[in-house]
């Protein structure tokens, strides 16, 4: 028997052939460890259909990975010497092998990343963590990139990523004369029986014991394992992609930001989780999505907004998160501190919009953006919910949620708990946004155009409301300088029925059951 020289574990996050650990590395004499363990499945309570997708993943790549000719020692969640733990298996490994050292690409998330730096102390093997190198950015340029800066804006980094990947530029310009083509991305839509439907995937024999596997383990967890029809594998993973270029990436563009009820899915992509977890190459993808401008299949406002996506938030969604540190996750800036209403597990609420986007999240483990930005997020920053609770939430409930790129997105840019350091502004609106780019309104027992009283839009108050609270916080925020000057026109008698209508709804949150 061939001595293992090298152990090199694999992440669940980390499925893709050409990861760094595995690079130059000499098959006869290394061994690969996949660990299904049960604190990365419970450390926040992950979604149903999140854990059977990673771990039916997993297994998946372990089988291509095995075809390839490496030798994997891959330990299932149900093993009866599963330690529970990266480190504890990392351990038994060591036990069983006798390594002479390990090899590892880094950990996307601090939590994991902490566990890796201590294995050589622990275990007193030479650890090499490889940089992740499936992204565009590596730490140190965005290092480089922030230096000096009072403000972090997405815009300009994104531009860089454009010049360092060659995309969508003409002589070094950008193609159409403009970086950015979000003001042609808002339409309203409207059902239409010829709206793309992402691919369902069939649940093989591979996938269908990780189902029953969560259902008995996970049983508490938010959400369902109804409809399971994820893809799992690469191939499928790239047969969703290909779909997606040749039938909704054309309307992409314009109806990204539309809500639509009882449509899930519209023109999006749904290939986030399988960016993600490593089944799809983000620059091979957005390679593939130019190439659909320049054969005239896709226009340029959908093919922009689709790149932006990937390698302007995606990427600094990831710098953000690694330049902050651990510690980001505890800033407040609004000093904000209510429980998160129980209807966020439950879908039990009367507002429409909110209903339509919880339910199909619980069932689904997908909301797009900005369902989840101007509808779940807003409501929770407008009612004054403990930002803590609300990322916690998001973590928990997407398929494509790891805390690298969810963090940031829901403390910073939809919670503004970080004070403006990732947007300039909140992301806080009354009821007129979801009504102008949705039908939602039209199926709500609320009035939309009412801003008082117990038919109002309870959105309408409370966004007066969350202004008013917060003038200390944001009255000089020269962004939110035309709200603030309405809501001093306003008379008094007006707004005392607006801050009276938002304290009653905040009041009946009190009143009720919250965070869980």
């Amino acid at each position: 028997m061939t001595q293992v020289i090298t152990l090199i574990p694999i992440l669940g996050d980390q499925l893709s052939l050409g990861l760094s650990s595995l690079r130059d590395a000499d098959q006869a004499s290394v061994r690969l460890l996949m660990m299904e363990v049960a604190d990365e499945a419970t450390y926040v309570r992950h979604h149903k259909k999140k854990i059977a997708y990673i771990f039916a993943a997993m297994r998946h790549h372990a089988a291509t990975l095995r075809a390839g000719g490496w030798t994997v020692d891959y330990i299932t969640l149900d093993d009866p010497e599963n330690s529970g733990s990266f480190t504890g298996e990392i351990a038994r490994a060591v036990a069983r092998l006798a390594p002479e050292r390990i090899i590892v690409t880094e950990a996307g998330e601090w939590r994991v990343m902490a566990m890796l730096e201590a294995w050589e102390t622990i275990f007193g093997v030479p650890v090499d963590i490889r940089p992740d190198d499936r992204f565009i950015a590596s730490h140190a340029e965005f290092t480089t990139w922030i230096e000096g800066r009072k403000q972090l804006r997405m815009e300009f980094f994104y531009r860089e990523m454009r010049r360092k990947t060659g995309l969508l530029l003409d002589d070094g310009k950008p193609a159409g004369g403009e970086w950015n083509y979000d003001s042609e991305n808002r339409k309203p839509a409207r059902a239409s029986l010829l709206m793309p439907r992402p691919l369902a995937f069939a649940q093989d024999d591979i996938t269908t014991p990780v189902l029953a596997l969560v259902a008995d383990r996970f049983a508490d967890h938010p959400g369902t394992l109804d409809r399971f029809d994820y893809a799992v594998t690469k191939e499928d993973a790239l047969r969703q992609q290909a779909y997606f270029l040749e039938h909704a990436l054309p309307c992409f563009g314009d109806y990204q930001d539309a809500m639509l009820t009882g449509e899930r899915f519209l023109w999006h992509s749904i290939l986030s989780p399988y960016i993600n977890s490593g089944l799809l190459d983000p620059l091979a993808l957005c390679q593939a999505a130019e190439a659909e401008y320049r054969a005239g299949r896709a226009p340029l406002n959908s093919v922009e907004g689709f790149i932006r996506q990937i390698i302007g938030w995606r990427e600094y969604m990831r710098g953000i998160y690694w330049s902050q540190g651990p510690d980001y996750v505890e800033r407040n800036f609004l000093d904000a501190h209510r429980p998160l209403p129980a209807f966020y597990w439950t879908g039990e609420t009367d507002m429409h919009c909110l209903k339509e986007a919880i339910v199909q999240t619980l069932e689904t483990a997908h909301a797009h953006h900005i369902q989840r930005l101007m509808v779940t997020g807003n409501y929770a920053l407008l009612i004054g919910a403990d930002p803590r609770q609300v990322h916690q939430w998001y973590l928990e409930v997407y398929l494509d949620a790891y805390e690298w790129v969810e963090l940031p997105n829901t403390l910073g840019m939809s919670q503004f708990a970080d004070g403006g350091l990732l947007s300039s502004k909140p992301y806080a609106s009354a009821g007129a946004y979801i009504n102008r780019m949705s039908d939602y309104c039209r199926h709500c027992r609320y009035d939309v155009k009412q801003r008082t009283g117990p038919d109002s839009c309870p959105f309408n108050a409370l966004y007066w409301d969350f202004l008013v609270r917060n003038e200390d916080r944001l009255g000089r925020n020269q962004r939110l300088a035309m709200p603030y000057r309405n809501w001093a026109r306003m008379n008094a008698g007006t707004q005392a029925d607006i801050r009276a209508s938002a304290a009653a709804t905040l009041a009946s949150l009190d009143a009720a059951p919250g965070y869980g």
